[in-house]
C-alpha cells in the first residue's frame, strides 16, 4: 500500500475502478455447497441494489441511501473475496481494512466507509432494509434452484428467512416463496403464443 500512496487522486480513482471489475471474477462460493447455480459478487450486488430500491419503495425509507449501501456491501470481497457461512466457522477477514485499502487516496474514503459502519450496526432503517436486501437477493437465488429441483435449496431458505429484519423484507419473502421463477415470462402470453410458434398454425 505505500507505494500507492505516491500516486495522485486520479490515478487513484482509475486504479479504484479496475479493482472494483475484479467482483465480476470473484465467485459467490456458496454455490460450491449448494451444488446447482453459479453467481459472482458483481452479479449479487446489482440485484441486491435492486431489491433495496424496492424494499425502501415498500417502507417509505429513502431509495438513494439504501441503494447505495447495497451497491457497496461487498466491495471488500476484491481483496478478501467471499467468504461462505462454512468459511466463517475457521477464518476471518480484515473487511475494514481491505475497504479502507481499496479506498485510498481516492477522496472516496469518507463517504464510503460511513455508508459501511452505517450497514454493520443496522440501527438505521435504510441498513436494515439493505441488509434484507442482501438476504433476499440469495433467496431468489435459492427459490430459483428450489424450483429447478435441487432439495438441498430448501433448507437454506429456511435459514435465509429467518434472517430477515424488517416486515418489508419479510412481506416480501413470503410473496417470493410461493411465486414461480418461470411466470414473469412464461405466463405473461396467451397460452396459445407458446402453441403457436412453430410457423405451422395460423390465427382464424
Amino acid at each position: 500500500m505505500e507505494n500507492l500512496k505516491k500516486r495522485d487522486r486520479m490515478t487513484r480513482l482509475a486504479d479504484f475502478l479496475f479493482e472494483v471489475g475484479m467482483l465480476r471474477k470473484t465467485p459467490r462460493t456458496g454455490f460450491q455447497f449448494l451444488g446447482t447455480g453459479s453467481e459472482n459478487v458483481a452479479e449479487h450486488s446489482f440485484r441486491a441494489a435492486v431489491v433495496g430500491f424496492v424494499l425502501a419503495d415498500m417502507a417509505g425509507a429513502d431509495q438513494s441511501r439504501t441503494v447505495l449501501l447495497c451497491l457497496f456491501h461487498d466491495l471488500h470481497e476484491t481483496r478478501t473475496g467471499d467468504f461462505n457461512y462454512v468459511n466463517r466457522m475457521y477464518n476471518q477477514s480484515k473487511r475494514t481494512l481491505a475497504l479502507g485499502h481499496a479506498l485510498g487516496g481516492t477522496g472516496l474514503e469518507d463517504g464510503v466507509l460511513d455508508m459501511w459502519r452505517e450497514l454493520e450496526s443496522a440501527e438505521s432503517l435504510e441498513a436494515r432494509l439493505a441488509q434484507d436486501a442482501d438476504q433476499i437477493d440469495l433467496i431468489l437465488s435459492l427459490k430459483e434452484q428450489s424450483d429447478l429441483g435441487n432439495r438441498y435449496a430448501d433448507k437454506w431458505l429456511e435459514c435465509s428467512l429467518k434472517r430477515l429484519r424488517t416486515e418489508q423484507g419479510r412481506d416480501l419473502a413470503e410473496t417470493i416463496m410461493r411465486t414461480d421463477h418461470t411466470d414473469w415470462w412464461f405466463q405473461g402470453p396467451d397460452r396459445s403464443w407458446w402453441e403457436n410458434k412453430n410457423g405451422g398454425r395460423k390465427p382464424g
